[in-house]
């Protein structure tokens, strides 16, 4: 892990955690910057190129966490960048947390941060700022350096407009970071939600109302599950023609927890309703959500649910898939401790978390 020696590290800083990805990537050809590679630039040097930008008063140290496509994103990386956000959010000389993170997976890495750190983060009054780009490094145009630079300064701007917790910055927007999704494969806009957004340099009153809805309900982090502990659940998607093979083989597996990604309002196909009533029956965690990509799956819509299984609300399927294996893992703590909480009880509190419209 490499520091950047712009700032001494226990002098106050904006602390910029590289994880990789496309802000991190190398076109082979300027003329064809779709053809890249990813991960192939050290976030000092992401730091360095936009350092005569950077306000005088802002000092910045870099670390460089991993450097991947963010498509191989692991479990137990988000559990390395957990603990370094947990850790910078004690240390009194981290002003604010800026994360350099590929697009890909970023949804994930934007609920998990919410559902472990963002109670600490409101509550110590620091911003954790994820950001990325669309565009390679050395591609003409790249949206990274502006993209970083607009993190760096809401990082680093006072809290009078806008409280601590965990956000994300693109294309010149601002959102928590828990509604930022890759909805394009391509366009500079793709990875912002345009409905819950905000200028990332003037505050929308109404999307302000929403941040502070959310961090009141969100009164309790949850555990950071150990990088080898982190519970195995699947994501399955319903469509025509699904079978019941779909869900029976993974009846007899280890598998803890299965979403669904349902049809319309998380309907599924009714061939998967012998084995997942199976499954449940086994004590596999069942979460229902829709395929869709926006909206909320809501309980007992279209049908009642089934017994041991939750709707997703608002959460995609794969922030869904993190927040169920942050809650299976909340449940096997608990019960070390001697605390009756079941998953359920822990999603619950996710699941109807504020929506900002």
């Amino acid at each position: 892990m490499s520091s950047n020696p712009i700032q001494s590290e226990k002098s106050p800083h904006i602390l910029v955690l590289g994880m990789g990805g496309t802000i991190a990537g190398l076109a082979n050809s300027p003329d064809k910057p779709l053809e890249y590679a990813a991960g192939q630039v050290g976030v000092d040097s992401l730091v360095s190129h936009i350092a005569s930008a950077i306000p005088k008063n802002v000092k910045l140290v870099s670390h460089q966490l991993a450097n991947i496509n963010s498509r191989n994103l692991s479990e137990s990386l988000l559990s390395l960048l957990g603990e370094a956000v947990r850790a910078a959010l004690e240390n009194p000389a981290v002003l604010g947390i800026v994360v350099t993170h590929g697009t890909d997976t970023i949804e994930e890495t934007g609920v998990f941060l919410q559902l472990t750190c963002g109670q600490h983060a409101n509550q110590v009054g620091k911003r954790v700022i994820l950001t990325g780009a669309m565009l390679p490094s050395n591609a003409p145009g790249a949206d990274g350096p502006s993209n970083l630079l607009d993190a760096i300064k809401w990082a680093a701007t006072p809290l009078d407009n806008c409280p601590g917790g965990i956000y994300a910055v693109m294309d010149g927007r601002a959102c928590m970071a828990m509604d930022l999704a890759k909805r394009h494969p391509t366009a500079l806009n793709a990875s912002l939600q345009a409905a819950p957004s905000s200028s990332a340099g003037l505050i929308n009153p109404s999307w302000l109302s929403g941040v502070k809805a959310v961090q009141s309900a969100w009164t309790e982090d949850l555990p950071i599950p150990r990088q080898t502990e982190w519970p195995w659940v699947e994501i399955l998607t319903s469509h025509a023609g699904a079978r019941p093979e779909t869900v029976s083989l993974w009846v007899e597996s280890p598998v803890q927890g299965l979403v669904l990604a349902g049809s319309g309002m998380g309907g599924f196909h009714d061939a998967w309703q012998a084995p997942l009533v199976q499954a449940a029956s086994k004590g596999i965690a069942l979460v229902r959500t829709t395929r869709t990509g926006s909206g909320s799956t809501l309980p007992n819509i279209p049908e009642k649910d089934l017994a041991g299984c939750l709707a997703a609300g608002a959460l995609s399927a794969p922030r869904a898939r993190i927040a169920l294996q942050l809650a299976l893992n909340a449940e096997k703590l608990a019960k070390i401790v001697g605390k009756p909480l079941t998953w359920q009880d822990f999603f619950a509190r996710i699941a109807v978390l504020p929506v900002i419209r």
